[in-house]
């Protein structure tokens, strides 16, 4: 089985822990059936999530995302073929931007969009090793 790794960000719709939760209970439902792993980081103004497992299942998953009112203007930043899974332990890993390393501000100039792929992909990679050395 070839892996494939999605990364996208888009803006919350409405940012409360109520929507917050729904989202992290249907990520985790939906990915633990389709045999996906990943990292979601929050805050009010972006969610920027890592997606990985079965190709055809990542991209289904992120068509539906795409669809889903809760994000607006989702924008695929990574897509490419792995290995290995970052976050193989995790139906889907909730950080709520403990490991972001970009203001609001910054957020709002455009880095994310700006930002090289490896870039993006260092984010998730602090965030696993936050999480292996806790």
């Amino acid at each position: 089985m070839s892996l494939h790794q999605i990364i996208y960000m888009s803006q919350p719709f409405g940012y409360d822990a109520a929507i917050l939760s729904g989202v992290l209970l249907d990520a985790r439902r939906c990915n633990e059936r389709d045999g996906i792993t990943g990292a979601l980081i929050c805050r009010r103004d972006i969610y920027l999530q890592l997606l990985e497992g079965p190709e055809a299942a990542v991209h289904s998953a992120f068509e539906r995302i795409s669809r889903d009112d809760r994000h607006i203007d989702v924008a695929l930043l990574v897509s490419e073929a792995v290995t290995d899974r970052m976050f193989g332990e995790w139906a889907m890993l909730h950080d709520p931007s403990k490991s972001w390393l970009w203001t609001e501000q910054d957020v709002a100039y455009g880095a994310v969009e700006y930002a090289s792929a490896d870039d993006i992909k260092d984010v998730f990679a602090v965030l696993k090793a936050n999480m292996q050395s806790s």
